[in-house]
């Protein structure tokens, strides 16, 4: 009797590569030579995450059959070609202003207003689930935080996924603990903000404690009139689920404009974090928000600022 055929998806630098001509008796190694054709990443600098043996990574010797895979199974591959560790070489570049994919402006849209939208709101807060991992703080404020180009550069390929971390990402989350519940919001699956949150050492960190984790199910989508139908993060759904946070005491910090439609007050547009290899040597914007938050931590009323102009806010606190 012929072994069953074994048939997965490799998620890899923001393409997904089907795998299905290996039987279950093939090894790990096997689809890693699999995986080298199809992306040309070696299989030295290969990490499959959510290929688990006993609760660990696999070894290249174990057999498909022993790792449990279902059919269609979707991984996540960490590596780096070697044009692209060549190219990291190089000496690194200023990093540019990147341009917003959507420039709103306040007095065009007022989405945050409409009816409808406030009612898809409503809907999420009854439906969608929240699991709670370390209770909210009596007196701490809010900060939720993006995970692509906010903390993480998931666009960019390496051999380990903290060399896409951004810069000084544990200290500024541990000085941010100090004064505000930090949740995590992707508009992704809670599955790939997991494993990015664990391989990034978020979730154990001892320093600080992660309040809970939001995915792409509590999003909503709004009609523009200049944009159409988009995609946004409505900070309602975590107003309406908890009776301690509120506009008033809540910040977002997000790397595209148009999450903060539904609550324009209480948004901060980071810079975005790209091509890793070239500017986590010199990319500091956590260092500057780790002082913005202290600064603002005080305050009664945080939707009362335009964090639209936080760097001059800290250079008037100087004064």
């Amino acid at each position: 009797m012929a072994a069953p055929l074994v048939k997965l998806v490799v998620k890899w630098s923001g393409n997904e590569y089907e795998i299905s001509d290996l039987i279950s008796t093939n090894t790990v190694k096997d689809l890693k030579n699999v995986i080298k054709l199809k992306t040309g990443v070696l299989p030295e600098r290969q990490k499959l995450l959510g290929l688990k043996l006993k609760g660990k990574a696999p070894v290249d010797d174990v057999q498909l059959s022993e790792l449990k895979i279902k059919p269609n199974m979707k991984i996540m591959m960490m590596g780096t070609c070697e044009e692209t560790i060549a190219a990291a070489n190089e000496k690194p570049e200023d990093i540019g202003e990147v341009i917003d994919d959507f420039d709103f402006e306040e007095t065009e849209i007022q989405t945050n207003q409409r009816e409808e939208f406030l009612k898809k709101v409503e809907r999420r807060v009854k439906e969608y689930e929240i699991k709670v991992l370390n209770a909210p703080r009596p007196g701490k404020k809010l900060l939720v935080l993006d995970v692509d180009y906010t903390l993480f550069d998931h666009r960019s390929v390496a051999e380990h996924a903290l060399q896409l971390m951004r810069p000084f990402l544990h200290e500024f989350l541990t000085a941010a603990y100090k004064h505000y519940d930090i949740v995590i919001w992707s508009a992704t699956s809670m599955k790939w903000i997991e494993v990015k949150m664990r391989e990034l050492g978020v979730s154990s960190h001892t320093d600080y404690k992660i309040t809970f984790m939001v995915d792409s199910g509590a999003c909503i989508t709004v009609q523009t009139p200049k944009y159409g139908i988009i995609e946004t993060k409505p900070l309602g759904v975590i107003w309406g689920k908890f009776e301690s946070y509120t506009p008033e005491n809540t910040i977002m910090f997000d790397d595209l404009r148009r999450n903060f439609l539904m609550n324009p007050q209480n948004g901060l547009k980071i810079r975005p974090f790209r091509e890793a290899a070239k500017n986590r040597s010199h990319d500091t914007e956590l260092l500057k928000l780790t002082k913005y938050l202290e600064a603002i931590a005080p305050l009664d009323d945080l939707s009362s600022l335009n964090h639209r102009h936080w760097e001059r806010y800290l250079l008037d606190k100087r004064k």
